[in-house]
């Protein structure tokens, strides 16, 4: 009877049984006891399983992606959250695929480009202080660069990726503001702009950024300690080959460096689609296309680009995302703004075949936006 004291059976709840189970004799106390056992148990358990059924429409669907074998296998952690509440929440595959320790929904994952974001609202808060101007040649702030580019590109070129550079010590590819062209050369010039004008490291200004946010998991990588790391893998046919050698340094870190989680990124998207980071003038150009590019995981149109945000329209819905691959990590940050909902999705694979470069983000993405557009 040890299960029966747990069960916490209520009064009312005692009231709805039978009365011959209600009274026993000495004789037939076993019997009536195993009996009482099996309907406490059943009323008991019933709003706890009816519970599990509450199920979101793209639950499903998301589990039958992240647990499917081909075209590859998901090694990840995927996060759905609506209105700040946590509504999908599941990791899968391997932390050490050689070991065969599991990942955890809180393990910290590098973001790659995702990190270009954070980078883009540290430069707009330090116009905002007048510290920078977003349409000064980069000359001003950058004087050490020799190239005549140097007097007709823009913080604006370098936040947007419309500047051309492709070797400090050449000529750019094509004029400033003309054409697209993603990288991660001007976001590392953005962080020595920042330290140049405000005096203080990326990585200083970036740590203070994500304790004020209190994303407690989430910093910049450093090269002397690096936190045991999840670590990324190069797969090929379910191959894990894992990156022993990561690029990341302390001078790419205003590029590609954060280190973070699915539900940290979720705090993130709050802070910034909220207006929490930037005032007004300085939100609308953060949320402003100022160019445009194309994604495969949103189709085969150029859509909207700003300031290290993607503006996309599918089935007639607009959003914003960022995304992010390389060093064995993939990485997907979308917010819909319609619905306050966040689909945060970090894995430490990158597929060898880029045909399967974010296959699976892009199939969990669809199943969100189908769930969103069908209602």
């Amino acid at each position: 009877m040890i299960l029966m004291k747990h069960l916490k059976i209520q009064k009312p709840l005692l009231q709805l049984l039978p009365k011959q189970l209600m009274t026993t004799t000495t004789k037939n106390k076993p019997m009536i006891k195993t009996k009482l056992l099996f309907i406490f148990a059943a009323f008991t358990l019933q709003p706890v399983s009816v519970k599990a059924q509450k199920v979101t429409p793209y639950s499903k669907k998301i589990d039958s992606i992240i647990t499917a074998s081909t075209p590859l296998t998901f090694n990840g952690t995927v996060l759905v959250t609506q209105n700040g509440k946590t509504k999908y929440l599941k990791a899968n595959g391997y932390k050490d695929v050689e070991k065969k320790v599991a990942l955890k929904t809180d393990d910290q994952f590098e973001i790659m480009s995702n990190s270009k974001q954070v980078t883009a609202v540290l430069i707009l808060q330090a116009a905002e202080q007048g510290k920078l101007d977003l349409q000064t040649p980069i000359k001003k702030y950058l004087p050490s660069l020799t190239q005549p580019w140097a007097d007709t590109i823009t913080v604006h070129h370098l936040l947007n990726h419309t500047h051309g550079i492709t070797d400090l010590d050449k000529p750019t590819a094509f004029k400033a503001g003309s054409q697209f062209k993603y990288g991660n050369l001007s976001y590392i010039l953005l962080g020595e702009i920042l330290q140049n004008t405000t005096g203080k490291t990326f990585t200083d200004q970036a740590d203070s950024l994500f304790k004020k946010l209190n994303m407690k998991k989430t910093f910049v990588y450093n090269s002397k300690n690096n936190q045991a790391l999840v670590p990324g893998y190069r797969s090929d046919n379910n191959q894990f080959e894992k990156v022993e050698n990561s690029f990341l340094n302390d001078d790419i870190v205003s590029a590609a460096g954060v280190i973070s989680t699915v539900e940290d990124l979720a705090k993130w998207d709050q802070a910034l689609f909220k207006g929490k980071l930037l005032s007004s003038t300085f939100q609308k150009l953060m949320l402003t296309p100022s160019t445009s590019s194309q994604h495969n995981v949103f189709g085969k149109e150029n859509m909207g680009f700003g300031y290290n945000i993607r503006f996309i329209r599918e089935a007639g819905l607009d959003y914003y995302a960022v995304t992010g691959l390389g060093d064995g990590f993939t990485c997907l940050n979308v917010y819909f703004p319609s619905t306050d909902m966040s689909l945060i999705i970090l894995e430490n694979q990158m597929p060898r075949n880029s045909e399967h470069w974010s296959f699976q983000e892009a199939a969990i993405k669809n199943a969100v936006l189908k769930s969103i557009t069908s209602k």
